[in-house]
């Protein structure tokens, strides 16, 4: 497996920006073993200048890192009525992605008229040589196992895929195990990771179109209270996934130091849980 760093991790609660400089992002990813940084609007986005998507780049490159996927607009992660309307004009979002030099970008579908105007972005896409992906997540087309495969299917096209993510899938009461990636490995091209534990009592909910309201409390990822990592962790090893696994925690961080902490910690509890087979990197 291959670590990647989410801006997530430093964004504000709005989504919208980054607690501290991006630079200081990148030097966090740098030394605490990240192979990757996973961009998003906050950081780099569609409303970004290309000056300044392209200094982003450089910056990125000396630091001997690449960008892991890019989430071009802020409807996206916000998972509102607007998440979908990048697929509808997709070039802009394609523009942020290849001067960042990825080839994967994020995408948002939520209802069922959607799922043509993803295959018309896919295609479009792939001319440009960017994949699409979508991830597992609530208040999407995308919470069932089985549902989004065959939301997958009548897409219909090799240039759209998924990015895998256990703690959406527990949300919506999925099985998330070797099973599921099994089930998933034909389509799977990302994986995300946070730490969730379900809690009808818990400090913070997110509205499913499977289950209703779901409540649950956020953990920090390297805590055994939430997601069973070991099953996660073998069953990627057992389908052979060999991508960018991203640490995708939603934190709130504020400070360069606590950020620091933060990644090590991550990446040292992912690195004891790796098969010797398959050490991550």
């Amino acid at each position: 497996m291959k670590l990647s760093l989410s801006v997530r991790v430093i964004e504000s609660v709005c989504k919208t920006r980054l607690a501290f400089a991006f630079e200081d992002f990148l030097e966090i990813a740098r030394n605490n073993g990240y192979a990757a940084v996973c961009m998003r609007a906050s950081a780099a986005g569609i409303d970004t200048t290309p000056q300044r998507l392209r200094e982003i780049r450089r910056l990125v490159e000396q630091s001997g890192l690449s960008v892991s996927m890019v989430t071009a607009d802020f409807d996206v992660p916000l998972n509102n009525p607007q998440g979908p309307s990048s697929l509808r004009r997709i070039e802009p979002s394609l523009d942020v992605a290849q001067e960042l030099g990825c080839d994967l970008l994020r995408v948002c579908l939520k209802v069922e008229e959607d799922i043509s105007a993803a295959r018309a972005a896919a295609e479009i896409a792939a001319r440009r040589g960017v994949r699409l992906v979508h991830q597992c997540h609530t208040a999407t087309l995308f919470e069932e196992v089985q549902g989004m495969l065959d939301v997958l299917r009548r897409i219909d096209h090799p240039n759209f895929g998924l990015i895998y993510e256990p703690a959406n899938l527990l949300l919506c009461g999925q099985s998330y195990g070797a099973a599921t990636l099994r089930a998933l490995r034909p389509y799977l091209w990302n994986v995300y990771l946070q730490n969730h534990r379900l809690d009808p009592a818990g400090p913070v909910s997110l509205p499913t179109y499977c289950r209703g309201e779901v409540r649950f409390q956020h953990l920090d990822l390297w805590s055994m209270d939430g997601i069973d990592w070991p099953s996660v962790v073998h069953g990627l090893d057992e389908v052979g996934y060999h991508g960018f696994v991203t640490i995708h925690q939603a934190q709130g961080i504020e400070t360069t130091e606590a950020a620091g902490q933060f990644a090590r910690r991550c990446a040292e509890f992912l690195r004891s849980l790796e098969p010797p087979s398959q050490p991550i990197r």
